[in-house]
């Protein structure tokens, strides 16, 4: 049930967006997720090709979808006003010239804020990951069974529902290292959901980056709107406006591969003898990149989970 008394947060003075879409043959859709994720970390994938009719819910599939062309498959970024449709497109055309993604169709469309921000909020209920923890959207009524930790968001433009894969692995990942009193660093925060998950696991300070100034006001409200006192977020490009006053117990990184292998040489000097980093936002067909990247930075893996396609990792110094 939506709670009425709910008013969407202040996304600031940009309503106009432009959609930036992308359509390729189905095989290649996991490269072309990887070269969007360049652009912006908030994709919108629309892939119909395992729509199973045979449960309770086929019959209330839209027909449009069921008539979809299941061969092919689309990614869309959304771009403010202030950033170049035009850059965007160029440096997408490099970049899938050299993935040879030559056939790669792209689209712009022009979005107004309130079409994009608030139409997928009837699809987005609360959601139960792991044993303990549950995502709730802001504007929902939940009430909480015995145990159960609330973990409110309103995900706005930024990444981090909870309902993908990536997120829901890292948070299962949480409910196993996050210790109590311990420090924590998220990089890539998006909405801020894994730096509240970690706070409500108990650790004492959590520190939150993303490169997005958007994803950052948006974590921002989402942590104020929690109530938590221990949590910051900020500005960073990976790790380099990241405070290193001291080194983290626990180190989140819900990316995608390439930009993890760039972060590893260097995550190191944030890590004592006992920080786990969770690592997510990984393909399987990129997991055994990621993991020979680890090993040959001094990294073990002492734990791996598998959703759908995707990996989520658990490392320590070796």
């Amino acid at each position: 049930m939506i709670d009425q008394d709910y008013v969407c947060g202040d996304y600031g003075t940009e309503t106009e967006w432009t959609q930036v879409k992308v359509t390729v043959k189905l095989e290649r859709l996991d490269d072309l997720v990887a070269i969007m994720s360049m652009v912006s970390n908030n994709l919108q994938i629309e892939d119909y090709s395992d729509i199973d009719l045979k449960t309770c819910y086929g019959d209330l599939i839209d027909e449009s979808i069921l008539n979809a062309d299941k061969t092919i498959a689309s990614v869309s970024v959304y771009l403010p006003a202030e950033r170049s449709v035009a850059e965007c497109i160029a440096f997408l055309r490099e970049r899938f010239e050299a993935s040879d993604l030559t056939d790669a169709k792209i689209e712009t469309v022009g979005v107004n804020e309130e079409d994009w921000a608030n139409s997928w909020k009837a699809y987005y209920k609360p959601i139960k990951i792991g044993e303990r923890l549950v995502i709730v959207p802001a504007w929902e009524k939940y009430t909480p069974a015995e145990g159960e930790l609330v973990v409110r968001m309103d995900p706005g433009m930024a990444f981090g529902t909870g309902t993908h894969e990536t997120t829901r692995l890292v948070i299962k990942l949480l409910e196993t290292y996050t210790k109590e009193g311990c420090r924590m660093l998220d990089v890539g925060t998006g909405s801020g959901i894994l730096a509240i998950c970690a706070s409500k696991l108990g650790a004492r300070e959590c520190r939150a980056y993303d490169i997005d100034p958007m994803a950052v006001r948006v974590a921002n409200e989402n942590i104020k709107d929690s109530g938590l006192q221990n949590i910051t977020c900020e500005v960073s490009d990976l790790l380099r406006q990241v405070d290193k006053s001291q080194p983290y117990d626990l180190i989140c990184a819900n990316i995608v591969a390439d930009i993890i292998i760039r972060m590893t040489p260097d995550v190191g000097a944030l890590m004592h003898k006992d920080t786990v980093l969770l690592a997510s936002g990984i393909i399987m067909e990129r997991s055994d990149d990621v993991i020979e990247c680890f090993e040959k930075h001094g990294f073990c893996i002492v734990e791996r989970l598998e959703e759908n396609g995707w990996c989520g990792l658990a490392v320590m110094k070796k």
